[in-house]
C-alpha cells in the first residue's frame, strides 16, 4: 500500500517532540492506573466511539468525498459500514476474548492448573495511510481498546478532510491521556518512532515499513506491519469470463484503484484473453458509465503528485480501454492494458490506480513460477472452474490472503485474520486476531500445594529417570 506522509494541511496543531514525549508520559500514566483493564471500561469506550461514528456518519461521509470522491455509498461500504461491523463484532465477542484460557497440563507437572492469560500491551502507536482514512484507522484502534490499550493515532496528512474528522471523533469522546491524535507529516512521525511504545501497528508502503520496524528494534517494540505489493488475479480457461470481469472491475476500481488488496495485474490464459478483455471492456461502462470522468459516484486520485505518477505510467499503444484524463479534477478513467509484459514501466511497482495491465499465460505452472519468483503479495485472485487447480495454485503460493472466483470481499470480515507474508506485512488483525495483536499472552501454572511430586528433585536415581522418560514420552 502506497503511503507518504507530509505536514498537514488541516490547520491543526503540530506537536513537538517533547509535547509527544509528555503525552506519551500521561498515557503511560493513564495505563498504569489500571483503569483500561476491566472488560466493563472496554466496553463502555467501544459504546462512546460507535455512538460518535453514527451521529457523525453526514461529516465523515463529506470528508471522504472531499479527500478521495468516495460517494456515499462507497464511504458507507467499505469505510463506515466495515468499521462499525468490527466495532459491533468486538462488543459481542471482547469478554470471551479476555478471559483466561485453560490448556492441558502435562503428568510430569501434575497437580496444576495450566492457563493463556491475555494483558493488554501498554501504550500503542497506530500509524495509518491516507487510502481508506477513517477505516485504517479506526479499526485497529477498536482491536487496541478492546485489548485494553492506551492509544496514540497518527493518520495520514494526505487526507486532511478525513484526519480532521477523526481528530474531532477523538477529542470529543476519550481523554487525551487515554487516546490521541498527532497530526502532522514526517517530522512527527520520526519524533514519533524515536519514542518507546509497547505496540506499534502500521499500515502504509514497504519503504515506510522498514523505516518502522528499524526504529522499533532499538526498543525491541512489537510491531505489526499492514503493506501491499502487486496482487496477481489469475483467470484461467475454465473461468466464467462475464461474472469474472464484473468482480474483477469492481475490485480493481473500487476507491480508484487506491486499494491495497486490488488487483494489480492480470495473469489471463492466452485462449480466454481476448475474451475477457472485451467482457471487462463492456463491465467498465456497465458500472461506470460512457464517460467514467463524469460519473459522480467514481472517486479521484488523492493528490496532484500520484496523479502525475500514474498519468505517466499510461501507455497508449497499450491501452485497450479508458487511458483519458482530467488533471483538474484528479480524475483517471478505468483503464486496461493489454501485451503488457514485465518489462514495461507499469509493472514495475505497486501500481495503486485505476490501470490494470493483462498479461498472459499457458500453464498454471508458469502461473505459480510467476507469482513466486516476484514479492509475496497482499492478495491473490484466481477465477477457475477447475478445483484441482484451485487447490494446486493454494498450496503452491505465498501470499497474505485472497479469493477464488472473487476480489477483495476477504477481507470485509472479522471472523478472518486480514495481513501480509513476507515483503506485504507482518502480523495481522480483525476480530480475534485483532484482540490477540493488542494483546500479550501470558502462560500460567497455577501448581497445587496439596502434593508434590518428588521426581525433579536431587538425588537422581535411575527409578525417577524411567518415571520422567514416561511423563516425557
Amino acid at each position: 500500500m502506497i503511503i507518504r506522509i507530509f505536514i498537514t494541511d488541516s490547520g491543526g496543531t503540530i506537536m513537538t517532540e517533547s509535547e509527544i514525549r509528555k503525552l506519551l508520559e500521561r498515557q503511560r500514566t493513564f495505563f498504569s492506573t489500571g483503569k483500561t483493564l476491566p472488560v466493563s471500561f472496554r466496553l463502555r469506550q467501544l459504546e462512546k466511539l460507535k455512538r460518535s461514528i453514527q451521529k457523525n456518519e453526514p461529516l465523515l461521509r463529506h470528508a471522504l468525498k472531499k479527500d478521495l470522491g468516495k460517494s456515499n455509498m462507497e464511504s458507507y461500504m467499505c469505510e463506515i459500514g466495515l468499521t462499525l461491523s468490527e466495532l459491533s463484532w468486538m462488543q459481542r465477542h471482547v469478554r470471551s476474548l479476555a478471559k483466561n484460557r485453560t490448556v492441558p497440563t502435562p503428568l510430569s507437572q501434575f497437580a496444576a492448573h495450566s492457563y493463556r492469560s491475555p494483558i493488554p500491551y501498554g501504550t500503542v502507536l497506530i500509524m495509518s495511510p491516507w487510502n481508506y482514512p477513517l477505516l485504517l484507522t479506526l479499526e485497529p484502534l477498536i482491536d487496541a481498546i478492546a485489548a485494553g490499550n492506551t492509544v496514540i493515532l497518527k493518520p495520514s496528512a494526505y487526507a486532511p478532510a478525513s484526519l480532521a474528522m477523526i481528530k474531532e471523533i477523538i477529542e470529543t469522546t476519550f481523554p487525551a491521556d487515554y487516546i490521541s491524535v498527532i497530526e502532522g507529516g514526517r517530522t512527527e512521525n520520526q519524533a514519533l518512532l524515536r519514542q518507546k511504545f509497547d505496540k506499534i501497528f502500521f499500515t502504509g508502503s514497504k519503504a515506510v515499513g522498514k523505516e518502522v520496524l528499524r526504529h522499533a528494534a532499538e526498543n525491541l517494540t512489537p510491531v505489526t506491519l499492514e503493506l501491499g505489493g502487486k496482487s496477481p488475479c489469475i483467470v484461467d480457461s475454465t473461468a466464467k469470463i462475464p461474472l469474472a470481469a464484473r468482480r474483477i472491475v469492481f475490485g480493481k476500481f473500487l476507491n480508484c484503484g487506491q486499494t491495497c488488496v486490488a488487483p494489480d495485474y492480470i495473469l489471463c490464459h492466452h485462449s480466454v484473453r481476448q475474451k475477457l478483455v472485451a467482457a471487462i471492456r463492456h463491465e467498465i461502462q456497465i458500472q461506470f458509465g460512457e464517460s467514467p470522468l463524469l460519473n459522480p459516484d467514481y472517486g479521484k486520485i488523492i493528490n496532484a503528485k500520484h496523479f502525475q505518477r500514474l498519468s505517466e505510467l499510461l501507455d497508449p499503444e497499450k491501452i485497450v480501454c479508458g487511458g483519458n484524463t482530467d488533471a483538474a479534477t484528479l480524475r483517471i478513467e478505468p483503464t486496461v492494458m493489454a501485451d503488457v509484459t514485465w518489462e514495461d514501466a507499469v509493472m514495475e511497482e505497486e501500481l495503486f490506480g485505476p490501470l490494470l495491465p493483462i498479461l498472459t499465460y499457458d500453464t498454471l505452472e508458469e502461473v505459480i513460477r510467476t507469482v513466486e519468483s516476484h514479492p509475496h503479495p497482499l492478495a491473490l485472485y484466481f477465477f477457475s472452474e477447475d478445483k484441482t487447480a484451485q487447490k494446486k495454485l493454494l498450496r503452491s503460493c505465498r501470499f497474505g490472503g485472497g479469493c477464488i472466483n472473487d476480489t477483495v470481499i476477504h477481507l470485509a470480515t472479522s471472523s478472518m485474520p486480514f495481513g501480509g507474508i513476507g515483503e506485504s506485512g507482518m502480523g495481522s488483525y480483525h476480530g480475534k486476531t485483532g484482540f490477540e495483536s493488542f494483546s500479550h499472552f501470558r502462560s500460567i501454572v497455577d501448581k497445587k500445594t496439596w502434593m508434590d511430586l518428588p521426581i525433579r528433585y536431587q538425588k537422581y536415581t535411575q527409578k525417577k529417570e524411567k518415571l520422567l522418560r514416561l511423563f516425557l514420552q
